[in-house]
């Protein structure tokens, strides 16, 4: 191809919005055009580097037994109502109906309609196990598009699903998943991890995200110094902390603490580490149908609510925050909630108070910090304006509920070894799910066993985002000149730069090794535009072509330079050198 007969519109300048590198280049370089909020047109770069993306992807998916399908991106919303998603995937999903009022969606994801397309032609084990998918536009109606590609409404994304007789062989296919996508993002020259996840509003018994390491990513990742665990921060585990110092000891009683309402000043009032404080943060839980309650979430001081990990606890979609006003209404007293009241009796000891605690809040919903489980000595609040309990014994008190609900803090413990846990930032690329039979149930989607016995499927679901692909391979390969592509999904391998096409001997020898390169395989792109030597160069390292090909005065000397856009070195060498080269370091 020559870059005089393309349409690849440079710019100078980076649209005002901008503020990550992939947004700025991807404009600047003239792959993409934005055409309204968070929806972008993709030019003949972009969407050479989109089919390059696209063909990985499948040429790995098909190796590993993957079937692709393509299914409608409009989605009958009865679909999603029946599979309990019509609400609570919220107000990302556009619903809208046709001329004749009936309903329908545009599909962020496809579980519901890969479901309903299976149970009408797979009925029998013997026809199991399957894993279709597509690469297929989706939309995602988002509240703040932003950074490009990397968080836009419309977007193109691989999304796969898998049907199976049980889940020992659903895991078997996640497992084989995990692998694929492995190969995958390897062979696009990505430095990814993979990471425990929280399933979302896709739902299931498990989840794993993958992750591109960069800074500008958005999702914070829990790391491991000492082996490869790693997570997601909605989803990272740890080892029990280890008491910063020892507990303060006293009776179980109730003490006066006016105005005291931090942890912070609590701390300093007791004399205490906040490890041995109770904190309550009250949230507002939200549920399909417009459902709401108040849930009191419990942890210890030292601690912070991780808010996915919260809404999950509970079954909320979302959670947000309650109003001193509210938590008044309902009879609770900001600043000095606890989840435990204690009770005085009048024992038979010369009539003194013995006392003795009590679930507190009969009605309202509460959850506690896993962390908090037989915890002793602790400072909770009384449930009483002004005042907290001391000598809480959490061991005393039963069928309180418990989950995981804290924010794993950098330097905590490994779960699995031990060691330090850091946090660093990531771009989701893809993620896939065990879900067993989440979706298979309320679609009705059955087959017949061996037994004859008809049973749902158990399925797996596993999605990629294709398009931010493109954003996330410059996240993390760029400078401060442009991008910088990996050889397997940049736009071309090679760009040949004629210096000065008035020239005719340089002209003759552009053309010479623009042919011998076509003949080679090599993707190349001959730079025969009429503009200024320095205007190319500047294109090519803004585009981020893997390698150029500069002839130039030196071809007086049989001579031309070969420049790697990574490093910027340049390479003098004669022209059939330069070729080979080229050839080697493509491989």
């Amino acid at each position: 191809m020559r870059f005089s007969k393309m349409l690849i519109p440079t710019l100078k300048e980076a649209p005002k919005d901008a503020v990550l590198p992939s947004h700025i280049y991807l404009v600047r370089g003239g792959f993409i055009y934005q055409v309204a909020s968070g929806i972008y047109d993709f030019l003949p770069l972009g969407k050479k580097v989109l089919d390059k993306v696209r063909a990985i992807v499948k040429e790995e998916l098909d190796a590993a037994g993957c079937q692709e399908v393509q299914l409608g991106f409009v989605t009958p919303a009865e679909l999603w109502k029946r599979s309990g998603r019509y609400e609570k995937y919220g107000a990302e999903l556009l619903r809208f109906e046709d001329r004749k009022g009936n309903e329908f969606v545009l599909g962020p994801t496809h579980e519901e309609m890969m479901v309903e397309m299976v149970k009408q032609f797979v009925s029998s084990y013997k026809q199991l196990p399957l894993n279709l998918y597509q690469i297929n536009l989706k939309f995602r109606d988002e509240a703040r598009p932003r950074f490009g590609l990397m968080r836009g409404r419309e977007f193109i994304m691989k999304d796969g699903y898998s049907f199976h007789a049980d889940r020992e062989d659903m895991i078997r296919e996640f497992n084989l998943m995990e692998s694929t996508y492995r190969k995958i993002f390897t062979r696009m020259g990505l430095d990814f991890r993979v990471v425990e996840a929280d399933s979302g509003a896709i739902g299931g018994e498990g989840s794993k995200e993958f992750m591109v390491l960069a800074d500008s990513g958005e999702d914070t990742i829990v790391v491991c110094e000492g082996c490869d665990y790693a997570a997601n921060i909605e989803a990272a585990k740890r080892k029990a902390p280890e008491p910063p110092a020892e507990a303060p000891e006293a009776e179980l009683n109730s003490f006066h603490t006016p105005g005291i309402k931090s942890i912070d000043d609590l701390a300093k009032f007791f004399y205490v580490d906040p490890y041995h404080l109770v904190k309550a943060v009250a949230k507002k839980a939200l549920y399909d149908e417009g459902k709401s309650e108040i849930v009191l979430f419990f942890l210890r001081g030292s601690d912070e609510l991780q808010e996915t990990k919260a809404a999950n606890a509970v079954g909320a979609n979302e959670l947000e925050d309650v109003s001193e006003e509210e938590l008044e209404a309902a009879g609770l007293v900001p600043g000095f909630m606890g989840p435990v009241l204690i009770v005085r009796n009048v024992g038979a000891f010369e009539g003194a108070p013995v006392f003795r605690e009590e679930i507190a809040h009969p009605g309202l919903r509460m959850v506690l910090d896993e962390n908090l489980k037989g915890a002793k000595q602790m400072i909770a609040g009384a449930n009483e304006k002004d005042y907290h309990l001391v000598g809480v014994d959490f061991g005393a008190l039963e069928a309180l509920p418990y989950a995981d609900i804290a924010q794993v803090r950098e330097g905590d413990a490994c779960p699995r070894c031990g060691g330090k846990l850091s946090y660093t930032k990531g771009i989701e690329v893809g993620h896939i799910f065990q879900l067993g039979t989440r979706y298979s149930e309320p679609l009705e989607a059955t087959f017949l066993d061996e037994n004859g016995k008809r049973k749902p499927f158990v399925m797996g679901t596993y999605g990629i985002g294709v398009s931010r692909l493109l954003a996330a391979v410059i996240e993390q390969h760029h400078d401060d000149r442009g991008a910088i592509w990996p050889a397997p999904v940049a736009p071309f391998e090679t760009v040949i730069v004629i210096g000065n096409v008035k020239d005719a001997a340089q002209k003759e020898a552009g053309e010479a090794i623009y042919r011998t390169l076509l003949e080679g395989g090599v993707d190349v792109l001959l730079d025969d535009r009429p503009e200024r030597f320095g205007f190319k160069m500047k294109d090519f390292e803004l585009i981020g072509f893997p390698y150029a090909i500069v002839v130039g005065k030196k071809l007086s000397e049989g001579r031309v330079e070969l420049v790697s856009r990574e490093s910027l070195e340049k390479e003098e060498l004669p022209i059939d050198d330069a070729v080979a080269r080229l050839m080697e370091k493509l491989g």
